[in-house]
């Protein structure tokens, strides 16, 4: 018995022996997957009012971006929006590479017509793949050389360590970025096109074919200020997010690349943002990006870029007839006739060699179309002649408060002077050109178009003033809009971008 018992015990231990092993083993193999898997970490803080930075950790450590690409992606197809190349209303046929990536999708199949804007909001919203790749393809005919586009843009923003190769950010080798220069590109979307930044902060959004809901609803429904931007996620990079917030003047801006998974991120985010806004200041003097010299293609080679196609007809909707609020640019004539002169002149002048500043790469030049300023001031505005007024009584902060609230009807119209004075313009003086943004029967509304187009950021109207001209035509006087003070090339930069949002614009020439 006692042989028995001791040949038992003896050939429980290797038993023993192995199962303690294997389970080391099971251990060592499940944590070194686990390190396998888990994406590098990094993270970037900053303020947005000045880009000072807060909090960095392996910031400039390039790894996969995943769908903050689609950043980029859209920071093109706004600035393609706003400079003409392409219209909202666009539409855009699919293709089979575009129609075949994987989700997160819309599901867009090969031949379908969607109107860019649709794309947009896909491609913002519920960060489709699909859309991203057709509206890459829709710029600039494929996805390869939208992706060399992407890279260019990124160099001028100074995004000096990322590569795109896609427009989605489905992984794919060499398509790195970091969280500093992830950080850059959520403030220029910010900066660069406010008109369109809402679109991040939408729970939901029509996309043409089925609304879609937002990928980062649950972060910004839970943190108090949060107003975008951008998640991402595949295998390789983890679960991203660049994210900005508003809260008392403050705005701050938190990447977090590799976190485990969508609470752990958004959690890590939140102490992030948290941490800026401990340790930002509480008014500073805000520094916007400066701008990018032109939108480049690549290389640093001159290029071109579309502005509004010539069309047959007005682009511009019809406006309602009578009320106080109707903008009209001539007395006595239909203002479509006067919108089809516009555009009758984009079509009949071709283009004009516009100089734009210099940049770190070199001179570009930039083919724009747009109307010969005197020929569209003739049929604009031949009856109409300029004169100053004094200014406002208004200040611009309750002029501002009105825009929205106070009926048109109401507002008291304020009497022109008896002895209007005529402006005399220096033929030789650069800066004497002027845009006109519309001619309207009350100065009030004349006032609160100025404000509006000043407020819709126009770089090329920095340093304009503001104008209201008044002249009486045909027994009825009229209020006419102006920016004056511009050189030639920012009266048509301004133009051309005004026509390409469907809105009234003139450049006037000095002694016009």
């Amino acid at each position: 018995m006692r042989h028995e018992a001791k040949l038992t015990q003896t050939s429980e231990k290797p038993v023993r022996i192995r199962a303690v092993l294997g389970a080391l083993f099971a251990s060592l193999f499940l944590i070194l997957a686990g390190a396998a898997l888990a994406a590098p970490y990094a993270a970037f803080v900053v303020d947005a009012r000045t880009g000072e930075v807060l909090h960095s950790r392996n910031a400039d450590t390039r790894l996969h971006p995943a769908s903050l690409t689609k950043m980029m992606t859209l920071y093109l197809a706004f600035q393609a929006v706003e400079s003409g190349e392409i219209s909202l209303d666009k539409v855009v046929t699919i293709s089979k590479n575009a129609s075949s990536e994987p989700p997160s999708k819309l599901g867009l199949r090969t031949g379908q017509k969607i109107r860019f804007r649709y794309l947009i909001r896909a491609a913002a919203v519920k960060s489709a793949n699909d859309a991203a790749t057709a509206i890459g393809e829709a710029l600039a005919g494929s996805e390869s050389a939208f992706a060399k586009r992407m890279t260019a843009t990124a160099l001028q923003m100074g995004m000096t360590r990322t590569t795109f190769k896609n427009a989605n950010g489905l992984t794919s080798s060499g398509h790195l970025s970091t969280a500093r220069d992830m950080t850059t590109l959520g403030r220029r979307l910010f900066y660069d096109f406010p008109d369109y930044y809402n679109l991040f902060s939408r729970r939901t959004a029509d996309a043409g074919v089925k609304n879609v809901y937002n990928t980062n609803r649950r972060f910004l429904a839970a943190y108090k200020g949060a107003d975008g931007i951008k998640t991402g996620y595949t295998n390789a990079a983890g679960f991203n997010l660049v994210a900005s917030a508003e809260r008392g003047g403050k705005r701050i801006i938190a990447t977090v690349f590799g976190e485990r998974s969508t609470a752990a991120r958004n959690a890590r985010v939140a102490k992030l943002l948290d941490l800026g806004f401990d340790q930002a200041p509480s008014r500073v003097a805000v520094k916007k990006p400066p701008p990018l010299s032109v939108a480049s293609l690549g290389g640093s080679d001159a290029v071109t870029i579309s502005a509004p196609r010539a069309v047959a007809r007005s682009l511009i909707p019809k406006r309602r007839p009578g009320g106080l609020g109707v903008p009209v640019m001539m007395a006595g004539v239909d203002q479509n006739e006067i919108d089809n002169a516009v555009f009758a002149a984009v079509r009949d002048n071709g283009t004009q060699t516009v100089i734009v500043e210099p940049d770190k790469v070199g001179v570009k030049t930039v083919a724009a179309v747009v109307p010969k300023p005197t020929q569209v001031a003739r049929a604009a505005q031949e009856k109409l002649i300029p004169v100053a007024l004094p200014p406002t009584s208004k200040t611009e902060a309750a002029i501002l408060a009105s825009i929205q609230t106070a009926p048109t009807e109401a507002v008291a119209v304020e009497p022109a002077p008896s002895e209007p004075r005529v402006i005399v313009r220096d033929t030789d003086d650069p800066r004497k050109w002027s845009v006109q943004v519309g001619a309207y029967r009350t100065r009030y509304q004349a006032e609160k178009q100025l404000l509006r187009t000043a407020l819709s950021d126009l770089r090329a109207l920095d340093g304009a003033l503001r104008q209201i001209d008044s002249d009486v035509v045909q027994g009825e006087r009229f209020y006419r809009a102006r920016f004056v003070g511009l050189s030639q090339t920012d009266a048509t930069k301004a133009c051309v971008r005004l026509i390409a949002r469907n809105e009234a614009c003139v450049p006037i020439g000095p002694g016009s």
